[in-house]
């Protein structure tokens, strides 16, 4: 039986053990762990799917307030190469466009190695500091199945670094009936 790899960073996000064929892998904080472990994941695991489970902050309370959602587009939040002509966001010398679409409907996600307490440049409705790394590490091995759930622990102000100690494992239970297990 292949297994399936559950990312994610931190594991009072997660403290719970999956069940097969689910593995919790644990990447880290930042998008380098998230790309290092991601990658070593997936030359172990050969996987089909590929998900991603963590908190995230809100940036569109009022329709991303709370609960858990299936996250629909990725994009990296933090790169920056606008004063040589390139949108913020967008990788220079790279073929990815700023935004992936992961083909459902839900909020936007934009992934930096910042913890957002105000708004940032490159504006979507929820934050994340690994997801933007783990779905381009999947894309780049060919995954087609990538899933991203994201459990709002913060409304990514002044508040969040509160906010999100108090809400980090709030959100794995609701992850788990997504699991069906």
């Amino acid at each position: 039986m292949k297994l399936t790899p559950v990312f994610v960073a931190l594991d009072e996000e997660l403290p719970v053990e999956l069940p097969e064929p689910y593995v919790k892998v644990i990447t880290g904080v930042g998008k380098v762990n998230a790309a290092m472990t991601t990658v070593a994941a997936l030359i172990k695991y050969q996987p089909d799917t590929v998900i991603n489970y963590g908190t995230a902050g809100t940036l569109n309370p009022e329709e991303y307030g709370a609960g858990l959602h299936r996250v629909s587009c990725v994009m990296q939040r933090d790169m920056d190469c606008t004063p040589i002509g390139y949108d913020i966001g967008k990788t220079p010398s790279d073929e990815e466009h700023v935004v992936i679409n992961l083909g459902v409907e839900g909020p936007s996600l934009s992934t930096g190695d910042n913890f957002v307490t105000s708004m940032p440049e490159l504006v979507s409705d929820l934050v994340d500091m690994e997801a933007y790394a783990i779905v381009k590490a999947a894309k780049q091995y060919g995954i087609k199945d990538i899933q991203i759930y994201k459990f709002i622990s913060d409304n990514a102000n002044g508040d969040a670094p509160a906010d999100w100690d108090e809400n980090v494992a709030k959100g794995y239970e609701l992850f788990m009936e997504k699991l069906s297990v």
